[in-house]
């Protein structure tokens, strides 16, 4: 699959589609063996070339898909074939497959309340679904720290399977690495504003904007301070991802 270079070391999408990455969690789930998902986008790709822990973390994590249009398009520019997989919708699918398989589920999400609706909304759309865990830590969360600790021994003791993890990069990702090893049989899925989709507390673009591959601008425009910069820093890196993956085309295809 493409890899993306980031200094000396390199990060790969391990996983195609949406359908494929349904039918690799649902293999996993029913065998009680656990996963780690990332949903690669240019913020991640920027965060990685500073940040060696959150490296680190991705390096440890078997199912990582593209969640944004530059990423789909930096694959296809270096010969491989991948489809658009948002993490934030992924939370409805994943719950879907949890409850067929009567498997619990742990939602660690930004605030306790936030969790708590999220759980409530999903346990009505999916009919026999459990909710193991509803966890919210702290703020500065520290995915190395006391608290993390705690959190992966809550997790155990759940008997959940699967982990929704909405605690924002690069938190989310360096603790579901951590959670890959402590807890092996949890699935963690790193599904970033996910629940707050599902609980209503942020909007999805309208489907004009999707269709025409701009959610990016709808969401820069609801939260210019926050996301501007950020996507002024990820468009920087591009140009030199698109050079890359067009002098590996032939090596890759």
């Amino acid at each position: 699959m493409m890899q993306f270079a980031i200094g000396d070391d390199r990060v790969a999408l391990t996983v195609p589609d949406r359908q494929a990455l349904l039918s690799i969690v649902e293999t996993r789930l029913a065998a009680g063996q656990g996963f780690a998902l990332a949903t690669m986008n240019v913020d991640h790709l920027e965060k990685l070339r500073s940040d060696a822990d959150f490296r680190t973390a991705y390096a440890q994590h078997d199912l990582i898909v593209a969640d944004g249009n530059p990423v789909v398009w930096l694959a296809r520019l270096g010969g491989q074939r991948v489809s658009l997989v948002p993490g934030s919708d992924l939370v409805q699918p994943l719950c879907a497959l949890a409850a067929r398989l009567d498997r619990g589920v742990a939602i660690l999400a930004g605030t306790e309340e936030g969790g708590q609706d999220a759980a409530r909304r999903l346990i009505a759309a999916h009919p026999g679904l459990t909710v193991s865990l509803v966890a919210a830590p702290g703020f500065p969360f520290d995915p190395h720290g006391a608290e993390a600790d705690a959190l992966l021994d809550r997790l155990n003791a759940s008997g959940a399977s699967l982990c929704l993890l909405a605690l924002g990069a690069p938190r989310q990702e360096i603790l579901a690495a951590r959670g890959r090893r402590v807890c092996p049989q949890v699935g963690f899925a790193s599904v970033g504003a996910g629940i707050d989709f599902v609980t209503g507390k942020q909007r999805r673009a309208p489907r004009l904007f999707r269709a025409a591959r701009m959610e990016w601008l709808w969401r820069a425009a609801l939260s210019p301070k926050r996301l501007g910069p950020r996507y002024v820093r990820g468009a920087l890196i591009l140009p030199g991802h698109a050079l890359r993956a067009l002098r590996e085309r032939p090596r890759q295809s």
